[in-house]
């Protein structure tokens, strides 16, 4: 059973692990359909896609009919100024075939100068608000990827009070003092707040080589049962943040199964010696 906890202040009691429905961005129907039968077996209520995921909300929209009522539903946006934000929410919303999404967020919000825009006069974020206002969209959040992403999500609420952020979290990442020391304070004014943290790439071993790629992540994840199980205990013995999960659903079905035999974080010694092992690197430098 994978445990449950408050999504912030949004009134939904999400799973640890969420959907990343990244994963369904190239895949057809039949493939999506078996893997949400997958997800509902596993009691996962909480999904997460983006307008640039490829076909993943057009994959996700003919199960809203049957899950809506279960699920807490999520949906991005890259677009940096209002009208065209509010567009894509519109046509998000078609292609889910839902009247509202649980949370918009403002997607990879990371360089300053589109931060600037999309939270300034006439940015994405006034389209956002302006979706709230209409109903067809309940909750704001911000993500992002890179070493400095801690620090602009930290930025940003105080610039907005987002109700939930989205960042990278696995054990090379943290090794990096910066990030670390970056990631405490955000996550420290996220507590203070209620906001949702929502974290990303837990199976990460290191970015792509030169040797053909064999997932559909666009860097390479830990596929051995063991290391995966040892990498997901690791990001869920941090209390209070929640997992996004792999962008392939092939190797999702470890990732759950590590989810629902979470007991305790793995030690430093434990973690030390995956990292050595898998000759794991940070996907971001």
């Amino acid at each position: 059973m994978i445990s449950t906890q408050p999504f912030g202040r949004t009134g939904h009691t999400s799973t640890r692990v969420l959907f990343g429905a990244a994963a369904f961005g190239q895949v057809s129907q039949a493939e999506a359909d078996r893997t949400m039968e997958q997800l509902i077996e596993a009691g996962v209520n909480h999904i997460d896609t983006a307008a640039s995921y490829g076909d993943s909300e057009l994959r996700l929209g003919p199960w809203m009919a049957r899950i809506r009522d279960d699920v807490f539903l999520a949906t991005k946006t890259g677009e940096r100024t209002a009208g065209a934000a509010y567009d894509q929410i519109r046509r998000s919303l078609e292609r889910l075939e839902v009247d509202y999404v649980d949370l918009i967020q403002l997607h990879n919000l990371v360089e300053p100068e589109e931060w600037e825009t999309a939270l300034g006069p006439g940015g994405a974020l006034e389209g956002a608000i302006r979706a709230r206002e209409e109903g067809l969209v309940r909750a704001i959040g911000v993500t992002g990827h890179g070493t400095t992403i801690a620090t602009m999500h930290r930025r940003a609420l105080d610039r907005f009070d987002f109700d939930s952020v989205l960042l990278p979290f696995n054990y090379p990442m943290m090794q990096n003092p910066q990030y670390a020391a970056d990631f405490e304070d955000l996550v420290a004014t996220c507590q203070e707040r209620n906001v949702a943290v929502q974290t990303i790439k837990a199976i990460t071993r290191a970015p792509w080589g030169d040797e053909p790629h064999t997932a559909a992540t666009w860097y390479e994840p830990l596929r051995d049962r063991d290391a995966i199980d040892v990498a997901v205990h690791w990001v869920l013995g941090r209390p209070g943040v929640f997992l996004n999960t792999v962008g392939d659903i092939h190797v999702l079905p470890k990732v759950l199964d590590a989810a629902a035999s979470f007991q305790e974080k793995p030690s430093e010694e434990a973690m030390e010696q995956l990292a050595r092992q898998w000759e794991m690197e940070p996907l971001f430098v």
